[in-house]
């Protein structure tokens, strides 16, 4: 379900929503366990320039079991965080999206999943081998965005009105 954030001008705009996932190197990945308890989990990510991330992990361990039983999650990237102690606050610029999340089992989707990664991570190296050896190993998991909103300090956007 999307709300309409509280502080509706201090909302990102989409360009720039997109570029912070374009850039940002990581976040963290929030589910819920089997007994509803909360799980935030930290990581590297690739954002596909549309609708999902994709992330990878190992094939088992207690994000997997979140995964499987409650297909939900949230994902925040913090893409600037610069303390003003002298001002009492902090310059920031994050991002929030939120969606279904599952294990993807096609394997031309994990293939695309781990190149992009690779390609985030590793530029201008070929993945290949470096796929091919882990791919018994490794799965890909990939969050499909329903809401995305990113955020910035109140200070950023007067600045941004004063250009």
């Amino acid at each position: 379900m999307e709300r309409q954030m509280r502080r509706f001008k201090q909302m990102l705009p989409k360009e720039e929503v997109i570029q912070i996932l374009s850039e940002t190197t990581n976040g963290v990945l929030s589910l819920t366990d089997i007994d509803g308890c909360p799980y935030g989990v930290p990581l590297s990510f690739c954002y596909d320039g549309d609708k999902a991330v994709y992330f990878h992990c190992a094939r088992h361990g207690r994000k997997m079991e979140c995964i499987t039983e409650n297909g939900r999650a949230s994902f925040c990237v913090v893409a600037q965080d610069d303390i003003k102690p002298e001002e009492f606050t902090t310059y920031f610029k994050s991002v929030i999206l939120s969606g279904k999340i599952s294990v993807v089992d096609n394997l031309e989707e994990v293939m695309k999943g781990l190149r992009m990664l690779g390609d985030k991570y590793s530029p201008g190296i070929d993945s290949t081998d470096a796929i091919a050896h882990s791919l018994e190993n490794v799965a890909v998991i990939k969050l499909e965005i329903e809401v995305m909103s990113g955020k910035e300090a109140i200070e950023l956007t007067r600045s941004r009105a004063k250009k």
